[in-house]
């Protein structure tokens, strides 16, 4: 299992000392832990706004290498692909796992200590159990309304 994120030349601790919205491109990539979970199908509640993970991948996601196989040209293939920024953080956080370090950072909560970026390893997700590697099924094996069979209270 590996993960295909860059975090060479960052700045020493920069996601504690600088505000998300002023992090460079690649500060900002480096923010994600590799754990797939975004990559989840979630379903939201109307009436209440809950938002409810399955264990189904998007179409794009390699289960091989906990990664998007189209990763640039996820939202140009995926029409609901959410690509978090700091301008959309705001609006999209509540999508993203209780674990995801742009959420725990938006919320004012510090990483955990598995997190690559702390831990110094690209896979220390994986063996802290917090990625989706080995527990997920991929979108075209399920039907649409089979989805509510998928939900998984473990990936929120």
């Amino acid at each position: 299992m590996s993960t295909h994120i860059d975090r060479t030349g960052l700045r020493d601790r920069f996601w504690e000392k600088t505000a998300l919205e002023d992090l460079s491109k690649p500060e900002w990539e480096a923010l994600c832990d590799g754990c797939g979970r975004c990559c989840l199908i979630k379903m939201e509640d109307e009436d209440t706004e809950d938002i409810y993970y399955t264990n189904v991948t998007c179409r794009l996601f390699d289960i091989g290498n906990c990664t998007c196989s189209s990763y640039a040209l996820r939202r140009q293939l995926v029409k609901d692909c959410v690509s978090l920024t700091p301008e959309n953080i705001d609006r999209n956080a509540h999508w993203m796992p209780s674990t995801c370090a742009y959420r725990l950072l938006h919320e004012g909560k510090p990483l955990f200590d598995w997190h690559p970026l702390i831990s110094g390893s690209n896979t220390s997700v994986h063996e802290a159990y917090k990625s989706v590697a080995g527990l997920v099924v991929p979108e075209y094996e399920v039907e649409e309304e089979d989805l509510v069979d998928h939900m998984e209270q473990r990936f929120r």
